[in-house]
């Protein structure tokens, strides 16, 4: 095994050590408001389960140079967003709302999704995902380095869930129906390959 000490790499090179033995990592596509009515939409792969009691998901929004990205900011102000998972069908839109745009255009222009009303946060959702989960926040957490704060870990309270009514069965949703995709390191995705099941010890 080759030790490597994180402390002496760049930035760059821990994100890239990080992401390329951190896989598959699940996208969280996240949708806010801003102040002014635009409809924010970015995906993000800093993203878990927290809490089923209650529950709860992260997201882990870098900063740049130590600026709010707008998802943060907006998260932050209205204290909302909705969560949406990524499938094969949707992922090419959704990496199309990865591009640097000012806060006052909305990266679901450059898509052909179809924004709609979520039900209990005033945060529009998007048709064209399978599940989809409105949030209200829980908490952010600032992460420092050197005194800088380089991201913010957001917590999120689930206050309702949507899915595709054929996905869900029995309290179990279907892992091949829902066909989701995860992030590599990269320009690279994956798709969910062979399930096998293993006991779990008593």
């Amino acid at each position: 095994m080759q030790p490597i000490d994180p402390s002496l790499l760049t930035e760059r090179e821990n994100y890239k050590f990080l992401t390329g033995s951190i896989i598959p990592r699940p996208i969280a596509f996240v949708t806010t408001l801003a102040e002014d009515g635009t409809v924010n939409a970015a995906p993000f792969s800093y993203f878990s389960i927290v809490s089923a009691d209650p529950p709860l998901i992260s997201l882990a929004i870098q900063r740049k140079d130590g600026e709010l990205k707008d998802t943060a900011r907006n998260i932050r102000a209205k204290k909302e967003f909705v969560v949406h998972s990524v499938d094969k069908g949707i992922v090419r839109g959704v990496n199309q709302t990865a591009a640097n745009l000012p806060a006052n255009e909305s990266e679901i222009a450059l898509t052909h999704f179809t924004p709609i009303e979520s039900t209990c946060v005033a945060v529009p959702a998007i048709f064209e995902a399978k599940v989809r989960m409105e949030c209200r926040l829980e908490k952010v957490i600032e992460i420092t380095n050197n005194d800088q704060v380089t991201a913010d870990l957001v917590i999120g309270r689930i206050v309702q869930y949507h899915i595709e009514e054929e996905l869900y069965s029995n309290g179990r949703i279907d892992p091949h129906g829902l066909n989701a995709v995860s992030r590599l390191a990269g320009i690279n995705y994956a798709e969910i390959g062979t399930l096998f099941p293993i006991d779990r010890p008593l």
